[in-house]
């Protein structure tokens, strides 16, 4: 983590040198203060990774030896199959359309999306994939 607090730090000294160049340059307010708030967000960033990387353990990418193998570990449960984010697509495209076509298609919608939300929520409650 100690990496990771430094890449920020040298990141937010040099946003903070692009803010002061853009804002000489183009005398734009809104850039500007956009530059100086991503600095402002880059430097948390930064120290709270610093700060942290104090009271944790040195991690792999610490050690200059270490292996790319070395943090590895597991990734999670991935589904191999599902059908119930095409039910969510649909729904959420008839929702987008009722706000082009109108209002009414979103009572069309609602029950598309309520049921591919439920049926994703449960879907390793029932059937084959129910765990016992």
């Amino acid at each position: 983590m100690k990496i990771q607090g430094k890449m920020f730090l040298w990141l937010s000294a040099f946003i903070l040198i692009m803010a002061v160049v853009y804002g000489v340059w183009s005398k734009e307010p809104a850039g500007t203060t956009a530059l100086f708030l991503a600095f402002g967000l880059s430097v948390m960033i930064g120290y709270y990774l610093a700060f942290t990387a104090k009271r944790v353990d040195a991690m792999a990418q610490d050690n200059k030896e270490a292996d790319v193998a070395d943090e590895a570990g597991e990734l999670g449960f991935f589904s191999p199959h599902s059908w119930q984010p095409l039910s969510l697509a649909v729904g959420g495209a008839l929702a987008f359309m009722g706000v082009v076509f109108g209002w009414w298609l979103l009572y069309f919608s609602a029950p598309v999306i309520m049921v591919g939300l439920w049926g994703w929520v449960y879907e390793y409650y029932r059937g084959e994939n129910a765990n016992q």
